[in-house]
């Protein structure tokens, strides 16, 4: 059964957006009449985001939560090795004032585990368009790929069996079909890819959603692929808009043997955990 992605006002967002970048050269979308070189009736820019730069992003997560949410990195053999571990590998980037980011892994005996921050510094490259605008279109863009769960009661609530219009089996790994059955990732449904069809593999609650209390608007996502691997491989997302800044921490772990499932609770704990720890650093 594919269950619809929901999250309210994205469309609508998007569409005021879009219609507030496309009206003609002022913000009201009137026509811009004055000629090159000619400043009277033209519209004051946009305001500039709040956020100029971007933090170092590998000395972001402090080793404690390095231990918690990578077992096995303090008995990783060899000091050198180990200090690397610890102080993870930069994402390669080609503007460091754009965007940054940091990738830490551990394997172990019981199981690999992966965690990734990025961040985003979005610019408005539109007069009339502010940096917060356009960051908030790129939060947006990302949110309408999660499967986030929809609320009960809502109209639209009856309609799950209903098959899903073009282009709305795009889950948010490239553009791969969400449903578990085809592409092996089940975000919340029941069952395990037929496995165990009477295990959850999201326990209720704690399905992909939006959050609260975080940054400007947040949402968390989260992923279990049962097919194409030996193991079953969980990703956990957290993604946070601040002004013009777009956060994405991504926590993921796979088992070393196929009959465990990563624990959605643990993992949804800790990444968000982290999301809030970056956030924080931006208010400072």
């Amino acid at each position: 059964m594919q269950r619809k992605a929901y999250l309210p006002g994205v469309a609508a967002l998007l569409t005021a957006l879009l219609a507030g970048c496309t009206g003609g050269g002022a913000l009201g979308g009137e026509p811009d009449d004055s000629k090159p070189g000619e400043t009277g009736g033209t519209t004051a820019a946009a305001e500039p985001g709040k956020y100029r730069t971007l933090p170092e992003p590998c000395g972001q997560v402090d080793r404690g939560t390095l231990d918690s949410m990578l077992p096995g990195i303090e008995e990783i053999p060899g000091e050198e090795q180990r200090e690397k571990a610890y102080e993870g590998a930069p994402t390669v980037t080609y503007d460091t004032d754009r965007r940054v980011g940091c990738r830490w892994k551990v394997e172990s005996s019981d199981a690999t585990h992966h965690l990734f921050v990025d961040f985003e510094r979005v610019v408005s490259y539109d007069n009339a368009v502010s940096d917060d605008t356009r960051a908030t279109e790129v939060y947006a863009s990302k949110a309408q790929k999660a499967d986030l769960a929809e609320p009960s009661g809502t109209p639209s609530a009856d309609a799950d069996t209903e098959p899903p219009a073009d282009g709305d089996g795009d889950g948010d790994k490239g553009g791969e079909p969400s449903d578990g059955a085809a592409s092996g990732s089940d975000k919340g449904g029941s069952g395990d890819a037929g496995d165990s069809p009477g295990e959850a593999v999201t326990p209720p609650g704690l399905e992909p959603r939006v959050l609260d209390e975080l940054g400007d608007e947040a949402f968390l996502d989260d992923a279990l692929t049962t097919s194409g691997s030996a193991t079953r491989h969980r990703t956990v997302t957290v993604v946070f808009r601040t002004s013009n800044v777009v956060v994405t921490v991504e926590y993921d772990e796979q088992p070393g043997r196929r009959t465990e499932i990563p624990d959605s609770k643990e993992m949804q704990d800790k990444a968000q955990e982290v999301a809030g720890t970056l956030a924080e650093g931006f208010d400072d």
